[in-house]
């Protein structure tokens, strides 16, 4: 029987959708902070979202499974792992008589329009979906179980797929939701069987997940500075254990105390032959006679919070899901939201499926050159950086002797997670193609006061078992300060040339960039600076010209983020408080807006927009009203983020003192101070694998210049950054840099590109709708006067 008139709502006037979203497949961290962005981003578009609760077993069922949401309703996800909404196998979806009744619950809500998050075959499955959902509505028709005229408003189905799987096996994007907070869970496990394998002088072989992708496998043996790595797109070669053991060995011989192995779940020898971790330990302990012990992770890797990267990450997606939704016409392939490098992007959602099967399909033909190609160029960087910077003798690498230069490392700056990585990869990378590593200890003052101490100065060549085990250690192991060389520019020449440095590469922030710069300057009255130099730029506040991403910041993501999750609970506990944190940053506001985006935080202080009077009265304002229609919720704490020189007026202890004034007893407030503790400790697993594959990318670019005559033949690349821009790693001269792009008095980039998300933690947040949307498009309009 037909459903009476009226059961089935009309749509939504204009560009307007009711929009359902939905998780299914494996959970990840990461999945809540869609659902919340999918929620609150429509509801800021005028649409009316729905949750489709336990996946595609939600959408068959219908019923309460398909839901209205509303505003309050995905308060405090952000900091919650797993999926709120909850996923589940749906079998009854494989079938057409599935797939039908699901079609029929969505009519029935008036939904025309899918966000889903979930792996490939979920998403296949909605693309399926999409492509028969004319036919589903004519059969539905046809058995009088809807009218032609409940179906006509319905006719075209808008699907978004978003990729939220902890393997990372989506072709198509750089990482998928929830790959990181995975990883970082890895990373901690392997950080605390180190400490136990060097005591005990063991080996380890540790099971990750990964049956088909081995990007667990190899971000975490990158991470944790593993022997040896087993990952299904590359088997290792037919005398696979010769090598491990031959390798494994050397490093023994060599002093280390610990051996760690990492295996996917999925390896498999080059006749496709599972290599279990048992069969690796029965080596390690037979032909080598080492004490070997097994570590199976399990399903500890899909649990706990997601990292400061997959909230961003799941939140911006989310954000871009709805704009797609909305942007959609029925022409538009389905859409996956995806990342490449540092940018949000669209793509057709089942070539990135095929592509993701086409790298099963290769493997199982044993093309393993093609698999490797399938992934992405940067799965291949890394494995390149892997395998250059893991094993001590590698004869095939090794330059001519007159391409060989003496690198001198130098950290400047305040410390950052990831320098210490960043360092090891340098003299790993440098060792193997025969050029000399020098380190610099304790920057330029170091330099110049210090390198001929005795019994040991500040100049060293670096051995490469002086650097083992830095890739998972905070600070700088060779120390940093903000020293210049121009507070001795003429003994710091005078150093370069005593030591004959061929090429300098520097890791740091600002301070870092400006030392690069003044060292480029004085090529005109010193020649020993006349040498190819690079900088790295690593640094809490991610302010360096010519790159939208600086080892350390994710780091100190993490570190905040953590902080802010802690005392949201005081506040959420006493129902009625507001903190105000300050964050470090110096004149840039990066640090605050994406904590701000990966926490939800009411408000978000910068010194890109400063703080005034009129600012702080409104946000008052916003929450007086927002406590009140809070009373009795539960996760009703609330986080204002504030940069530690957004005012010189207003500092976050003051601000607080002016809410908890203008609050008259409705609420509390108080104010709290994270300090160094964003510097963290131990570096996220993210800055130690972009600083490994980065720093080796600048030891190939100052090689490219060995043998050329350095008076002559220089170009403006010789003096250069290292950077990720857009969709690409770049190096930009510092020339170009400084006459262009530097805003020196406030040290930070002219044009900052993360500037546009501080729209989207107000948006997010309901902060005082800044931003009306028009009515019958959704789109944003002009901004209210306060």
């Amino acid at each position: 029987m037909a459903p009476l008139n009226g059961d089935v709502p009309t749509p939504l006037p204009g560009k307007k959708r009711r929009i359902g979203v939905m998780t299914s497949g494996g959970d990840a961290p990461g999945m809540n902070g869609v659902v919340r962005a999918v929620v609150r981003m429509s509801i800021a578009k005028g649409c009316e979202p729905y949750g489709v609760y336990e996946g595609y077993e939600g959408l068959v069922q219908g019923g309460d499974l398909i839901k209205p949401m509303l505003w309050e309703d995905v308060r405090g996800w952000l900091s919650i792992g797993g999926t709120l909404i909850g996923t589940a196998r749906c079998k009854a979806f494989y079938e057409r008589p599935g797939r039908l009744k699901a079609a029929k619950n969505m009519v029935l809500k008036g939904i025309d329009a899918l966000v889903i998050c979930g792996g490939d075959g979920s998403l296949t499955g909605a693309d399926k979906f999409r492509a028969e959902w004319p036919g589903l509505l004519q059969e539905l028709v046809d058995k009088k179980e809807l009218t032609a005229e409940e179906v006509a408003p319905f006719k075209h189905l808008n699907i978004v797929g978003l990729v939220g799987s902890i393997d990372n096996d989506m072709s198509s994007t750089d990482a998928t939701i929830g790959c990181y907070s995975s990883l970082g869970r890895i990373c901690e496990n392997v950080d605390y069987i180190d400490a136990t394998a060097f005591s005990h002088q063991r080996a380890f072989v540790i099971e990750v997940m990964g049956r088909h992708c081995g990007w667990l496998a190899l971000m975490s043996a990158l991470s944790t500075g593993a022997d040896f790595v087993f990952i299904p797109e590359r088997p290792p070669a037919a005398n696979w254990e010769e090598q491990m053991c031959g390798i494994i060995s050397k490093h023994r011989k060599l002093g280390k105390r610990k051996t760690i192995v990492i295996v996917a779940e999925g390896a498999h020898d080059l006749n496709l032959q599972k290599i279990t971790p048992t069969r690796v330990k029965d080596l390690l302990t037979n032909h080598l006679g080492l004490d070997t012990r097994i570590t199976t992770l399990g399903h500890v890797q899909r649990g706990g919070n997601a990292c400061a990267y997959d909230r961003m990450l799941s939140t911006l997606q989310g954000v871009e899901a709805v704009e797609a939704v909305l942007e959609a016409t029925p022409e538009t392939p389905t859409p996956v939201i995806c990342i490449i490098e540092n940018k949000i992007v669209r793509k057709p959602l089942m070539d990135a499926v095929k592509a993701t099967q086409a790298v099963a399909t290769a493997i199982e033909a044993r093309d393993f050159d093609l698999a490797m190609e399938m992934r992405d160029a940067e799965f291949t960087e890394y494995h390149a950086a892997y395998m250059t910077t893991t094993a001590t003798d590698q004869p095939e690498l090794l330059l001519p002797e007159e391409k060989r230069m003496r690198i001198a490392i130098i950290h400047v700056g305040a410390p950052a997670g990831g320098m210490n990585a960043a360092t090891q990869s340098a003299v790993a990378y440098c060792l193997a193609r025969g050029h000399t590593p020098m380190a610099i200890h304790n920057g330029f003052p170091g330099l110049c006061r210090h390198h001929d101490d005795k019994p040991l100065g500040a100049v060293r060549e670096v051995a490469w078992l002086d650097v083992e085990g830095w890739v998972s250690r905070g600070g700088s192991e060779i120390g940093t300060n903000r020293g210049l060389p121009s507070g001795d520019i003429k003994k710091t020449a005078e150093c370069f040339e005593l030591y004959k440095f061929d090429a300098l590469f520097i890791i740091g922030g600002f301070e870092a960039f400006t030392a690069v710069s003044e060292l480029r300057k004085a090529r005109t009255d010193f020649p020993a600076f006349r040498i190819p130099m690079v900088l790295l730029p690593a640094t809490v506040s991610n302010n360096v010209p010519g790159t939208e991403y600086s080892i350390g910041s994710d780091t100190c993501l993490n570190a905040l983020v953590t902080f802010c999750d802690t005392i949201r609970q005081s506040a959420s506990a006493s129902r009625r408080r507001v903190f105000v944190v300050e964050t470090q940053g110096g004149r840039s506001g990066y640090i605050a807006t994406i904590a701000g985006l990966s926490i939800g935080a009411v408000a978000v202080y910068t010194p890109e927009e400063g703080i005034n009077i009129r600012t702080l009265a409104s946000d008052i304002e916003y929450l007086r009203k927002t406590f009140q229609q809070d009373a009795g919720q539960n996760r009703a704490g609330k986080l204002i983020l504030c940069n530690e020189h957004a005012s010189e007026a207003y500092s976050a202890e003051i601000i607080a003192k002016m809410i908890r004034e203008e609050a008259h007893g409705r609420f509390e407030s108080r104010h709290a101070v994270p300090g160094h503790w964003q510097q963290g400790g131990a570096p996220s697993p993210m800055d130690r694998v972009r600083a490994v594959r980065l720093a080796s990318k600048c030891i190939q670019h100052l090689e490219s210049y060995a043998g050329r005559t350095l008076e002559s033949e220089l170009d403006d690349d010789s003096a250069a950054v290292i950077g990720i821009k857009g969709a690409s790693v770049v190096f930009t001269s510092m020339i170009q840099l400084e006459t262009e792009e530097t805003d020196w008095p406030d040290r930070r980039p002219k044009n900052e590109f993360w500037l546009e998300l501080k729209q989207v933690v107000d948006t997010l947040s309901g902060r005082n709708k800044l931003v009306e949307y028009c009515p019958s498009c959704g789109q944003a309009c002009n901004k209210v006067n306060l």
